[in-house]
């Protein structure tokens, strides 16, 4: 590499590294971003992997916090290429008997398909839709700001609460089952605290900005934010895989969009004892097993709501979907697992020729598991949308090893940088009043595996970049 300093360096140019590098080069400083492969992207990724002309998304592809991030939505990404498209129906949860729960783009309207648990979801949700647009800011950063105190008490009283707890209210399987399946998004088994943070944030943003799709793939997303990078001045630097400390030039401050493991690989006896054996004892959470397809039509799932939904949760009740995470959690492989189905082409026909569709899902396994589950998770989606195997032109798996081999970050088969139970969701990658900061001069963290944790919103790239501009310019 060239030996030109820099007031700052970025490793890495997933969501939350592009969020850094625009935050410092906003202000004014000479910012080189680098990746090292051949695109910017991290966990946001498109690539025909199947068939010519069908485009997969390789991890992430429904972005409810992109949408609403408090830093993406006041960047002019749509002048750099970035159109969202949303489905009917966020996403829907079918059951044996062919009916499904749905969650809408309206509050009302799903509450009110609840039936006798209108108001159970009404009361949980309503304060929190209503409030979220000012509440995000608190909520995707390090520590609540208690800039709205009330709201945030009354937000925690339920969040910091199991998701099988919550579930007790409900009194239809409907109901429960809705509420299990985007809970499950937790990665954790639903008896831990804090799993219903994740199902209320989610549910409420459908209510508040929708589930939606980047019009052409997730890539949409980094390839828009490294676009607006590079218009106001900003340096990148592909195929450049930094594997030591030493490969980079001078700068002030290296922000690492990196878990703990690679940064304690690239930074070696640079950090101090202690804070080396603090990050390796960061925990990392349950993998997943993934499969892309290419389909002939669109997945035919029995209930129709299904067909109208940009993700399918496939349980089907919250009892089933409970036990298949613990047991997964535990590291036992399960028959009928929890599966995640995204169907993009619904509501985005660009992503396959004329005729075809993609399809999207993955399950939880055991961390750093090597199953093959193709076999379980087609059963599923068969389950409710009878003869989908007929529709399968090809298919591409990923195990939980061979996502850590494509992308470092997902170690174990962990997409979510770390397990965010309530242990670690405070003190990611170490308890700290400044988690961004580590102790070695100018070196920062800026990845999934700090506040706010797992997600395409940038925020955690953003805060970092916010700690290093205080401490250092």
């Amino acid at each position: 590499m060239t030996e030109k300093g820099y007031d700052a360096i970025v490793v890495g140019s997933g969501p939350n590294g592009l969020a850094a590098a625009i935050r410092l080069r906003r202000e004014g400083l000479s910012v080189l971003l680098i990746e090292g492969l051949d695109t910017a992207g991290g966990g946001a990724r498109t690539a025909e992997i199947t068939l010519p002309g069908f485009r997969h998304d390789i991890c992430s592809a429904v972005h409810p916090l992109a949408v609403l991030s408090p830093f993406f939505k006041h960047l002019p990404l749509d002048r750099h290429g970035l159109e969202w498209v949303y489905p009917e129906i966020s996403a829907a949860h079918p059951f044996d008997d062919g009916t499904a729960a749905a969650l809408r783009p309206s509050l009302a309207q799903t509450a009110d398909s609840l039936g006798s648990d209108k108001n159970c979801y009404l009361s949980l949700m309503s304060a929190l839709t209503e409030r979220l647009h000012d509440l995000l800011p608190d909520l995707l950063g390090p520590f609540p700001s208690f800039r709205h105190p009330l709201q945030l008490a009354r937000f925690a009283s339920d969040a910091l609460l199991p998701a099988s707890r919550i579930a007790k209210r409900f009194r239809t399987e409907a109901g429960k089952g809705l509420w299990g399946g985007v809970a499950a998004h937790a990665l954790q088994p639903l008896g831990n605290p804090i799993t219903s943070a994740i199902a209320m944030i989610l549910m409420s943003a459908s209510h508040a900005g929708g589930w939606p799709f980047p019009k052409g793939g997730a890539q949409r997303i980094p390839q828009a934010l490294l676009s607006y990078y590079k218009s106001i001045g900003g340096e990148f630097r592909n195929n450049c895989y930094v594997r030591s400390f030493i490969d980079l030039p001078h700068a002030r401050a290296v922000l690492f969009d990196v878990t703990p493991r690679q940064l304690l690989e690239i930074m070696g006896d640079r950090l101090p004892q202690l804070y080396r054996r603090r990050l390796q004892r960061y925990r990392y959470g349950m993998g997943v097993f993934k499969i892309d397809w290419a389909l002939s039509e669109p997945a035919p799932f029995t209930a129709p709501e299904c067909r109208l939904a940009g993700t399918v949760h496939l349980g089907p009740t919250f009892g089933e979907i409970a036990r298949g995470e613990l047991l997964t959690s535990r590291g036992k492989i399960v028959d009928k697992p929890f599966v995640i189905f995204s169907q993009p082409t619904i509501a985005d026909r660009t992503r396959a020729p004329a005729g075809g569709h993609v399809g999207w899902a993955y399950c939880h396994v055991p961390h750093g598991s090597g199953a093959d589950m193709t076999e379980a998770i087609e059963n599923q989606v068969a389950r409710f949308a009878p003869g989908f195997r007929d529709t399968i032109l090809a298919r591409h798996t990923f195990s939980a090893n061979e996502l850590e081999s494509y992308n470092p970050n997902y170690v174990g088969g962990d997409i979510n940088g770390g397990i965010q139970d309530i242990f670690q969701h405070f003190s990611r990658p170490v308890l700290s009043i400044s988690p961004y900061r580590t102790p070695a001069k100018g070196i920062y963290i800026c990845s999934s595996s700090t506040p706010p944790g797992g997600g395409v919103h940038g925020m955690c790239g953003y805060h970092a970049a916010g700690r290093a501009l205080q401490d250092l310019f």
